[in-house]
């Protein structure tokens, strides 16, 4: 069967779809395969029981449950969440928003595809533009994101090395690809896949070259500050009507609910509601009716500090501690762990290709992300982008240990074999 050429695009064999198979598989198989590749948040006890509570208040509530789940509800989601969300940070950062600044989508995922093409490829005066992703690695998610092709200017990062096996990526302003074709800047903070946090520093001064240009600044924060807060290093949130701040419920312990949050300019969260109409409709209200009450009264901060935080900076330290236990020996460098839940491992000089890896892992029942995927927009060869993998040390311990002893061994091999 013949599909146009949006059909073939969407359709083709992509670094998303191949992580999105490989969770989706694993979660519904045996239980044998130890899936370090994906981007599921641990399954933490206490949140979820919080969750489950909240479950059970809306059944209990009148009809609650049922106004939850049979009715459509506006483009830009519930309004009354929309509110809480604009309060919440009123209170919270001092940011001037109100719920005209706020659009709902469903997941994240859905709103880069709405900002990246509003704002990437064919314009009506017939020119092109493009976003400029400042430091790649950057989320793999982005990569197959527009609908027109080659929609990103892609910068390579500085290096700092912080000890013989640690290092950490920074923008490097001196090479920034930007002119009149950049529409936009987009960053993730902290990044995915690399844990990457970059500094208040590095966002001042992506905030002053975008104010200078004339476009917006995108800021990807699904991991990042106030919820769900899953960043070890001391940053200041920014907002301001030239920023575009995504946010989600996901990393909360809640990607099946599908809930997306966009603070923007009134006119861009109006075109995101817009699109919402023509795409979907409306956007789920499970996500907006389960964190409702936590965002009016700020429960959803003190879950994300006291809870979420401190168990993924917990796990962080510990697998950190395996992973140096099993490549010991070898010339291995991992970035250094600010925040999400990945670590980010180069294998530098290594023999063979990132992807070649995760095909051996693969065989042994680990699942990886073969680091190629992350730099969208970067088509020049460099052999870094095959020198790395992502894996994330959420799942249960015992397998995450398991997964970075076969990581060791398949990584000793492969020097050997040279």
């Amino acid at each position: 069967m013949q599909f146009t050429r949006f059909g073939e695009k969407f359709t083709a064999y992509s670094g998303i779809l191949q992580l999105m198979d490989d969770l989706g598989n694993a979660v519904a198989g045996s239980g044998d395969i130890i899936m370090l590749g994906g981007g599921n948040p641990s399954h933490i006890a206490q949140v979820q029981n919080i969750f489950r509570k909240r479950i059970e208040q809306i059944l209990a509530n009148g009809n609650e449950f049922e106004r939850l789940i049979g009715n459509y509800g506006p483009p830009q989601g519930p309004p009354a969440f929309a509110e809480a969300v604009a309060t919440l940070l009123q209170q919270t950062y001092g940011w001037h928003i109100s719920s005209e600044n706020v659009a709902i989508t469903n997941g994240s995922q859905t709103a880069f595809f709405y900002l990246f093409n509003m704002l990437a490829g064919e314009y009506p005066d017939g020119t092109t533009k493009r976003i400029l992703l400042p430091l790649a690695p950057e989320y793999i998610g982005y990569a197959d994101a527009g609908i027109a092709e080659d929609i990103f200017a892609t910068n390579k990062p500085q290096f700092e090395y912080l000890d013989e096996h640690t290092f950490k990526y920074h923008v490097d302003f001196e090479s920034l690809p930007i002119d009149e074709s950049i529409s936009a800047i987009c960053v993730s903070r902290p990044t995915n896949p690399t844990g990457n946090v970059l500094t208040d520093h590095e966002i001042e001064k992506l905030r002053h070259l975008a104010r200078s240009y004339g476009i917006p600044l995108i800021i990807d924060n699904a991991y990042g500050a106030p919820f769900p807060s899953i960043i070890f290093e001391k940053v200041t949130p920014v907002w301001d009507e030239n920023i575009i701040l995504c946010l989600s419920l996901s990393k909360l312990g809640l990607p099946g609910v599908r809930t997306g949050i966009v603070i923007a300019r009134k006119e861009i969260a109006a075109a995101v509601n817009s699109m919402n109409a023509v795409v979907s409709l409306a956007p789920s209200s499970i996500g907006a009716g389960l964190a409702l009450d936590m965002m009016r009264t700020g429960e959803i901060m003190e879950i994300s500090r006291q809870l979420i935080q401190p168990y993924y900076e917990k796990r962080a330290e510990q697998a950190e501690d395996w992973v140096w236990e099993a490549l010991t020996g070898t010339p291995f460098f991992l970035h250094k762990p600010e925040g999400a839940f990945f670590f980010w491992l180069w294998f530098k000089d290594f023999p063979i290709s990132s992807a070649e890896l995760y095909d051996r892992l693969k065989q042994r029942g680990v699942l990886v992300v073969p680091g190629h995927y992350f730099f969208p927009g970067l088509h020049e060869e460099w052999e870094h982008k095959t020198e790395c993998i992502r894996m994330n040390y959420t799942p249960e311990e015992g397998k995450v240990r398991q997964g970075i002893r076969i990581i060791g061994e398949e990584i000793k091999r492969a020097y050997a074999e040279k």
